[in-house]
């Protein structure tokens, strides 16, 4: 059975001291609109594709991609044939780590502009 992906975010992981000041830097770089809340774990500049400031446990800072399908073990599985590992399972969307040691995360489908751009995969 066939699925869609597609990348649907780029997550700014920072730790909580320099949170506001990055979602600050963040919106001004990309001329997003701020709607900031530090209770909040994140602050979204929502945009075509979305650019979202996350609150990260220390040590856990970087930056990272969200790819979303329409069915998150099809996708994951498709992933690790090309070589990415699972590093944890968080809810309903998986860690995953490339070959080249970057994490990446597959959520299901979350954005408004679904399917616009996805990929079908069989």
């Amino acid at each position: 059975m066939s699925h869609k992906s597609r990348v649907c975010a780029v997550l700014f992981d920072v730790d909580s001291s320099s949170y506001e000041k990055a979602a600050q830097f963040w919106a001004g770089a990309l001329g997003r609109d701020l709607k900031f809340d530090a209770n909040e774990k994140y602050t979204s500049l929502q945009g075509e594709l979305d650019y979202l400031i996350q609150n990260a446990a220390d040590g856990r800072e970087g930056v990272h991609i969200d790819i979303e399908t329409d069915d998150v073990d099809a996708e994951v599985e498709r992933l690790v044939k090309l070589g990415a590992k699972k590093r944890e399972k968080v809810k309903g969307w998986w860690v995953m780590i490339s070959p080249g040691g970057h994490p990446f995360c597959i959520v299901p489908v979350q954005s408004k502009t679904w399917p616009k751009g996805a990929i079908e995969w069989d």
